[in-house]
């Protein structure tokens, strides 16, 4: 085996590294997911035992019983689904024209998309809760939708026109010199290319809505349009924390991201890495 196998020296320092990086990453996880099936008097015992010695479903009955989950967990997924699906279309148009067509100032403008990425949203929260008064959506899901969407959008907008530059224009060429219009070749030709970029961007942009606490907190102000960050954060406002409940909501919020990530991890990679390479 070579020196740089796994028995090196170099090698050796390399995957115990990833060992502990793991173990940190994950502990947390293994924790919250082991104390949300310990009865509330085995959470605090000394010293604490890692698997419950008696699983029990009270703290998830507790969670839907006496705390509005399912409301956040609906607020949830269509506010970031919308999200999701407004900020594709917008950054898809947006990626194809600054890459095929032609136009005064079109690689400044894309500069300056990237530039704006740079203002961290605690910045822009209050302009931006400003001008939704001002027009009148405040306090509702549209609000958070439009919020989402001009914070991710720089972003969205960068990646996907990497992956619009790595096209071949012939290809679409060829599509219009068959008799394509300019939407069918769009539809037909540059999207299924360009699908791994589209779903890695749509990751991104889930993960950011769905855990997001600053801009729910500052523009919802009733608690049934609340999302699952500020619904599951208020619940630490309680005389008594309830940190079994607490473990089983954590738990539940996790679980939609995992599948998520689990069903579109082999276009995930795909995109993040043909997106590293072409950026």
């Amino acid at each position: 085996m070579g020196k740089s196998g796994f028995f090196s020296l170099r090698g050796q320092v390399v995957y115990w590294c990833a060992a502990l990086l793991l173990l940190a990453t994950a502990f947390p996880f293994f924790w919250m997911i082991s104390t949300s099936f310990k009865p509330l008097r085995e959470i605090f015992v000394f010293p604490p035992h890692f698997l419950p010695t008696r699983f029990t479903l009270a703290n998830f009955e507790r969670l839907f019983g006496q705390t509005r989950f399912l409301t956040y967990f609906r607020n949830s997924i269509f506010v970031s689904t919308s999200a999701v699906l407004l900020t594709m279309v917008i950054a898809t148009a947006g990626a194809y024209s600054l890459t095929r067509f032609k136009f005064y100032g079109r690689e400044k403008i894309a500069s300056l998309i990237l530039f704006t990425y740079m203002f961290a949203p605690i910045m822009i929260v209050i302009p931006f809760y400003v001008l939704i008064r001002k027009i009148g959506i405040a306090n509702t899901h549209l609000a958070l939708i439009m919020a989402y969407t001009a914070f991710c959008l720089p972003f969205s907008l960068w990646l996907l026109r990497a992956f619009f530059q790595s096209i071949p224009m012939v290809l679409e060429e060829a599509a219009l010199t068959d008799g394509a219009g300019r939407i069918r070749a769009l539809i037909y030709v540059i999207l299924p290319l360009a699908l791994p970029g589209i779903i890695a961007t749509s990751v991104f942009t889930f993960i950011l809505a769905w855990n997001d606490y600053i801009f729910v907190r500052i523009l919802i102000t009733s608690d049934e349009l609340k999302t699952l960050s500020v619904g599951i954060a208020d619940l630490y406002n309680a005389t008594v924390i309830d940190w079994g409940m607490i473990m089983s909501g954590g738990m539940l919020i996790t679980v939609p991201v995992v599948v998520f990530f689990i069903f579109v991890q082999r276009y995930l990679i795909a995109g993040w890495g043909a997106g590293a390479m072409k950026g």
